[in-house]
């Protein structure tokens, strides 16, 4: 029978304690090969955000250029969450509120 993850030892629990509390360069990572390559590294495989289901009125022509611009009219909702997600992070990196 396959154990859940969350079903440590005493032991494990302790060993993963002590190893919490080692400053970094008291870690030895010298069995562990520096990446130095990473032009096959690809961006957001492991991160997914949490989505919510809203009701979101946007105006006709706005939902039309985006879906217009979407292959086969598909994705567009993607297009238009990326093109806000894009804007909240310039918002936040210029310390602007609107």
């Amino acid at each position: 029978m396959k154990r859940e993850s969350s079903e440590l030892t005493t032991e494990q629990r302790a060993e993963l304690q002590a190893l919490e509390e080692l400053p970094d360069d008291q870690i030895d990572t010298t069995d562990i090969p520096e990446l130095l390559d990473w032009t096959n590294a690809r961006r957001g495989v492991f991160y997914r955000p949490v989505k919510k289901q809203i009701t979101l009125r946007l105006d006709a022509d706005v939902i039309g250029w985006f879906r217009a611009r979407a292959k086969n009219g598909r994705g567009y909702q993607t297009d238009i969450n990326r093109a806000l997600r894009q804007h909240v992070e310039s918002q936040e990196k210029n310390g602007g509120d609107s």
